[in-house]
């Protein structure tokens, strides 16, 4: 069994906020994640649980220290649990550009060298990690949610395996993460560029994933800044996520919030409407 060693213990309204380390054996390094447990979850009641993933070059402190869900999870006996973003250290690969590289994933594995030793975050977040906060924590069910490439990775892990997540919600998503400028550059890094490596890109766009499983969710909401910058200039494209709804019959809630940019600020404004949709789905699945 996977040994957690815990780096830091806060009391935080009706609930403990803290993190963890452990030695992945999917991704050859130490991972990190932080984890807010109401003191329901504390004294070992199995509470619902909300899984975020987080963007480009944040780690488990981002959403921790800003995005402001402890209260709301604090009243309603929920878990949140952030992992890292990708592996990181001095013996892992990187690049100098932000949206490639340690901080970067996208939630994938990485089949090219010199991402291929450490980049396996999809095994890493939908095996490993999941096997080991259910096994380590009173966890009744798993919803999931995210935020930029974080809500990309929410989409497709949540569409990819459904008998894993009982609920998926996303923030300002990259939706279609092979043809954004981001993701062509991570991808090619990742999985190499000739012809048949691009058209094996797409399995990790939200759209085709969602197109390819077809109705999975009772309902999945989708919230997006309207002054987003990268929503302007084309990096997220919800709309394409409403049209892959739209064809599969998937239930979709996006909304279109006028004057917000793409910060923390956008999510501590929307942060307790995905925390309720979650709770919700788990009252609902019993």
């Amino acid at each position: 069994m996977t040994q957690l060693t815990l780096t830091s213990n806060n009391r935080c309204f009706n609930g403990e906020q803290r993190y963890y380390s452990h030695q992945s054996a999917v991704t050859n390094s130490e991972m990190s994640f932080s984890i807010y447990l109401p003191d329901e979850a504390v004294a070992g009641k199995s509470c619902p649980a909300i899984l975020y993933l987080s963007g480009l070059t944040c780690s488990p402190d981002n959403v921790t220290h800003k995005a402001h869900f402890q209260q709301k999870c604090s009243e309603l006996g929920m878990i949140f649990i952030a992992p890292d973003t990708s592996p990181k250290g001095e013996d892992v690969a990187n690049d100098d550009r932000y949206f490639v590289g340690q901080g970067a994933s996208y939630y994938v594995d990485a089949t090219e060298q010199p991402w291929a030793e450490n980049f396996k975050m999809h095994s890493y977040i939908a095996d490993e990690f999941y096997d080991l906060i259910r096994s380590q924590f009173p966890i009744s069910s798993v919803g999931i949610t995210g935020h930029s490439m974080g809500g990309h990775g929410a989409i497709m892990f949540g569409f990819k395996y459904p008998s894993k997540f009982i609920s998926v919600s996303a923030i300002a998503p990259v939706c279609v993460a092979s043809e954004s400028d981001w993701g062509k550059a991570a991808f090619s890094e990742y999985f190499g560029q000739d012809s048949n490596q691009q058209q094996a890109w797409a399995q990790f766009d939200a759209v085709n994933v969602v197109e390819k499983a077809g109705k999975q969710y009772p309902l999945i909401l989708v919230d997006q800044g309207a002054a987003d910058d990268f929503y302007i200039d084309g990096y997220l494209r919800p709309e394409a996520l409403q049209q892959a709804c739209q064809k599969v019959e998937q239930p979709l809630t996006l909304r279109y919030h006028a004057g917000f940019d793409h910060s923390y600020y956008f999510i501590q404004t929307v942060i307790e409407d995905h925390i309720d949709h979650h709770y919700n789905a788990a009252l609902s699945h019993g």
